[in-house]
């Protein structure tokens, strides 16, 4: 008996190839999510504006809290799931992934940065996919 199959849910019927996309998927909004929490909680904002120019033009504290956010969404939507500690909280944290995901499209949209939408909708589909796995065809069994 593998991991996948004894830490997710009898009721689901879910086959191993979607397992295996929903894994991929946390995996990479974690990767993601933590990579850039820690680039906006810890870089400079002179050297973080020449990379993303808003950092530049918002109060220092809202950067590093978006940064905190990040670093949140990101260890949400995989730990819980890893260890079948509380794995509902990835579910939360998809939620609110997809929340800023909205908020960070609407807000680069206003600004004319239409360059990086395409990760802010990449972002948005993968936490939708993992909350619809999660809840509906693959949830993960609490210990």
């Amino acid at each position: 008996m593998d991991i996948a199959t004894s830490t997710e849910s009898p009721a689901g019927s879910s086959g191993k190839p979607l397992r295996i996309a929903l894994w991929v998927a946390q995996v990479i909004v974690f990767i993601l999510f933590v990579m850039s929490g820690m680039m906006k909680f810890t870089t400079p904002i002179p050297e973080l504006s020449a990379m993303m120019p808003w950092t530049g033009q918002l109060p220092e504290k809202f950067v590093r809290f978006i940064g905190l956010v990040d670093l949140a969404g990101g260890l949400g939507i995989l730990l819980p799931a890893a260890t079948r500690i509380l794995p509902r909280l990835g579910n939360w944290a998809a939620v609110g992934i997809i929340v800023l995901q909205c908020l960070a499209i609407a807000f680069h949209s206003s600004r004319g940065e239409f360059m990086v939408l395409p990760l802010n909708f990449l972002l948005l589909s993968l936490a939708i996919f993992v909350l619809w796995g999660r809840t509906r065809k693959a949830p993960i069994i609490a210990r």
